[in-house]
C-alpha cells in the first residue's frame, strides 16, 4: 500500500510539474509575442523616423533651391530696374542742368576707370567744355549709396584725369529714395532727381548751391 501512495505521489507532482512547465512555456511564448510586437513597433518608429528625416531633408534641399532661384530673379530684376532709371535720366539731363545754370550739352554712360586707387565707374556724365555733372543712378537710394557716391567723386579727377581741369558737381537719382536720404543729399551738396510722371525733376530748391569737388 504504502508503494501504491508514493507511484502516485510521483504521478501527481509530473502532472504538477507538466502543468508548471506548460503555463512557464505559455509565459515564455506570451512573452516572445509581447518582444515581437515591441520590436515590430519599435522597427515601425524608427521607420517613421526616417521618412521623416528624409522628408526634411528633401524640404530642406528645396527650400535651398527656392531661395537660390529668389536671390537670381531679384538680381535679374535689380540691374533692368538700374538700367531703366538711367534710361529715364540720360535724355533729361542736359535739359535739367542747364535750366540750373550748368550749361552742359553732351552726356556720356557707363564711364569706367580701371586706375589703381580710383577705379570707378559712373552711370551717367554731363558735361561742357569746363563743368561736368557725374550723376549716380539707383533703384531704390540708400544713405550708403550716397556715402559711396561722394567717396568717388572726391577720387574722380584722379580716375579721369582728362577732366582734371573742369568743375565737377554731383547728383543722385532714384525711383525709390529711403526716408530722409533726399534732405541728406541735399546737405552734402548733390542735386537729386526723382521721377516725375514718365520723366525725372531735379527736386531741389532754388536757393540750393551745388558743392564742387576738385
Amino acid at each position: 500500500m504504502s508503494e501504491a501512495i508514493m507511484i502516485a505521489d510521483i504521478y501527481k507532482l509530473f502532472e504538477r510539474t507538466e502543468a508548471q512547465f506548460a503555463e512557464f512555456q505559455k509565459e515564455a511564448e506570451r512573452r516572445n509575442v509581447e518582444a515581437e510586437r515591441r520590436n515590430a513597433e519599435a522597427e515601425q518608429r524608427n521607420a517613421e523616423a526616417d521618412r521623416r528625416s528624409a522628408e526634411a531633408d528633401r524640404t530642406m534641399e528645396e527650400l535651398k533651391k527656392l531661395v537660390r532661384a529668389t536671390t537670381e530673379a531679384v538680381n535679374n530684376l535689380t540691374t533692368p530696374l538700374c538700367l531703366f532709371i538711367e534710361e529715364m535720366v540720360e535724355p533729361a539731363v542736359v535739359q535739367l542742368f542747364q535750366e540750373r545754370g550748368i550749361d552742359v550739352t553732351q552726356t556720356m554712360s557707363r564711364l569706367k576707370s580701371k586706375r589703381p586707387g580710383a577705379a570707378m565707374e559712373i552711370d551717367i556724365l554731363a558735361v561742357n567744355g569746363s563743368e561736368l555733372v557725374a550723376v549716380e543712378c539707383k533703384s531704390r537710394l540708400s544713405k550708403d549709396d550716397v556715402d559711396d557716391f561722394l567717396d568717388r567723386l572726391q577720387r574722380f579727377k584722379l580716375a579721369f584725369p582728362q577732366f582734371r581741369d573742369f568743375q565737377v558737381y554731383g547728383a543722385v537719382a532714384g525711383i525709390e529714395i529711403d526716408q530722409g536720404i533726399d534732405s541728406y543729399a541735399y546737405r552734402r551738396g548733390l542735386f537729386v532727381i526723382k521721377q516725375s510722371g514718365e520723366t525725372v525733376k531735379i527736386i531741389n530748391d532754388a536757393q540750393f548751391r551745388p558743392l564742387g569737388f576738385a
